[in-house]
């Protein structure tokens, strides 16, 4: 987990650092390409602007050194032979040169060719506009000059340059205009060479009314095929513009030329951006790459240094409340060591609290138990004493002889070295000796029968449990029946379990009264202390647990019988230490004889 956070931490990260790169990578190679544009684009305006002011240059030349020097009517050959000079040095950009008079008349050209009779000079573009704006010299857009005769019948695109010149004829002035015809394939070859990137971006030409002068796709334009938003760019100043053009998003960079008005326009598609940027993508993205693998590496390293002492505790933690009692990992950093040393002696505390709780406990159950037996010795004694009084009394010796030794060996088996757990045989005698004085006591009315297994004599029990049920079965059932009365005692081994009997044929009780026996200690007794069977089953239950005790069976008439369930454990020297101690021991304690019993205990 702790590798999968710095992971993706530092994945998003280097996602981010990624994405800022390459949108400053991509800015600024998109300023880098606009600033090439715009470089290039210079370039190319200062090239048209030099072909342009040369072909002004002819036209001064024309004007100022040959026509307005001469006179037409007498110097006409002068005339002739300065164009054909400028002609000549300048062919090489230059279709035609003519002089018109105001009129629309042709004086001269260059080179010499006979005009054609159906043009009107005056209805010309290039005409009306060099004689509507005097003072300015007009550039028009390309066109294909069709005024002269041409031998060869070859007709040639051309940018015409106009302009009113003053005409001497027989010494008076007169208006007239001067065309000048540039080649137009010298500014398409121009235009071609700085469209021959192929990255995308174009550039073409218009004037200041955003008519054509040259683009990529004129013909597809010239048919409606294709557009181009030049009205939109003419109107533009020098600088780089943001526009969407037929849905398409583009940068455009506007250019003029000096002394024409003419735009060139450079458009750049937003795609042109990017198919610019493949290898700068590639390298961010191996970049990218390179970065998440030391990341990668260095999270995982950082990730065991933190996570490994931590796997460790946890390991250690979980043995121990597996119940092994391996040491608690103490390793790692300053806070995982001292987290280390807490839960080891947290741990440790917790044992001696658990031991010392274990004691107090087994302290509690054996006090109890000496308390409930201490209620028990008093009030049989005080009985067989006043027995015995009046035996001695009667001078019935041989009696007294008999109730004292059977007093003692009662008394010898009830002390038992203090010891609580005794065996069923020892326990069974305690019986016989309590009722062989009871039958002196109550001069033989009632009979005493044992019907207990061989297999039972040999186990565990608590000591006197069963001396208060016969004394409640003598005072509660046999007591006044004449001769006809009999108590017994049966023994059997169920399941695991000890069952002990004491059966009599007296005058019974109701169920509801039988039930209250266990539970009623507000309960008058006729006879005796009152401790009886709710001693019993409280000393069984402390011992061997909740699950055990005594149960009460009766109906009127009838006779009563006082069930005894306790574990079939086999009585030895050290399962009768193991449940002296009291019931919560581990099953190893046990000799492999008892273990089941001891389990059933637990």
């Amino acid at each position: 987990m702790i590798m999968a956070a710095f992971s993706i931490t530092s994945l998003c990260i280097l996602l981010i650092m990624g994405i800022v790169m390459y949108l400053r990578f991509s800015a600024s190679a998109r300023q880098e390409m606009i600033a090439g544009t715009q470089k290039l684009m210079e370039q190319a305006g200062e090239n048209l602007e030099d072909y342009l002011i040369s072909m002004r240059r002819v036209s001064d030349s024309i004007y100022y050194n040959v026509i307005k020097e001469n006179d037409l009517s007498s110097q006409d050959q002068d005339i002739q032979r300065g164009m054909n000079l400028l002609y000549e040095a300048n062919r090489d950009n230059l279709r035609s040169i003519a002089v018109y008079n105001d009129y629309g008349s042709l004086l001269a050209a260059e080179p010499v060719a006979w005009q054609k009779e159906d043009p009107d000079i005056t209805q010309q573009g290039w005409y009306e506009r060099a004689m509507g704006e005097r003072e300015n010299m007009h550039f028009s857009v390309p066109h294909i000059q069709n005024l002269f005769d041409d031998a060869s019948f070859r007709y040639y695109w051309v940018i015409s340059l106009s302009r009113v010149v003053e005409l001497t004829d027989k010494g008076t002035s007169r208006p007239g205009v001067l065309l000048v015809d540039m080649d137009y394939s010298s500014i398409a070859r121009m235009m071609r060479q700085i469209n021959a990137s192929g990255s995308g971006q174009y550039f073409y030409l218009c004037d200041s009314n955003g008519r054509i002068i040259y683009h990529t796709r004129q013909m597809q334009i010239r048919g409606g095929i294709a557009a181009e938003n030049s009205r939109q760019a003419a109107a533009y100043k020098d600088g780089v513009y943001d526009e969407v053009f037929n849905g398409e998003r583009r940068k455009v960079v506007v250019n003029t030329i000096s002394y024409t008005g003419w735009k060139l326009v450079g458009v750049i598609p937003y795609p042109a951006f990017t198919s610019g940027m493949f290898n700068i993508r590639y390298f961010i993205m191996i970049f990218m790459l390179l970065i998440a693998m030391m990341l990668v590496f260095i999270n995982r390293v950082v990730a065991v240094r933190i996570s490994s002492p931590i796997l460790k505790l946890d390991a250690s933690i979980l043995e121990y409340e597996a119940g092994e009692k391996p040491e608690i990992y103490i390793g790692g950093s300053q806070e995982i060591r001292h987290l280390g040393i807490s839960v080891q002696n947290s741990y440790e505390q917790i044992d001696q609290l658990m031991k010392e709780i274990v004691r107090e406990q087994n302290e509690r159950r054996k006090s109890e138990l000496d308390a409930l037996q201490s209620q028990i010795n008093p009030h049989f004694l005080y009985n067989a004493l006043d027995s015995i009084t009046w035996m001695v009394e009667g001078e019935r010796n041989d009696d007294a002889v008999f109730m004292i030794s059977e007093l003692a060996r009662f008394f010898r088996i009830s002390l038992s070295k203090g010891r609580t757990v005794i065996s069923i045989k020892d326990e069974l005698q305690h019986a016989k000796s309590y009722m062989n004085i009871q039958k002196v006591r109550h001069k033989e009315t009632f009979s005493m029968v044992f019907d207990v297994d061989p297999s039972v004599v040999s186990c565990c029990t608590v000591k006197l449990i069963l001396q208060p049920i016969l004394e409640n079965a003598i005072n509660y059932g046999v007591a006044g029946m004449d001769d006809c009365g009999e108590i017994r005692i049966v023994g059997r081994q169920r399941d695991g379990r000890i069952l002990l009997s004491v059966i009599d044929n007296g005058m019974g009780m109701p169920e509801e009264e039988a039930r209250s026996l266990l539970t009623d200690n507000d309960r008058v007794h006729k006879h005796g202390s009152g401790v009886g069977l709710i001693n019993v089953n409280k000393r069984i239950q402390v011992l061997f647990g909740k699950e055990y005790g005594l149960t009460v069976k009766s109906e009127p008439d009838e006779g009563t019988e006082v069930i005894i369930c306790i574990p079939a454990v086999p009585y030895t020297e050290e399962s009768r230490k193991i449940l002296e101690k009291g019931y919560l021991f581990s099953k190893e304690e046990l000799d492999t004889e008892g273990a089941q019993g001891m389990e059933e205990i637990k």
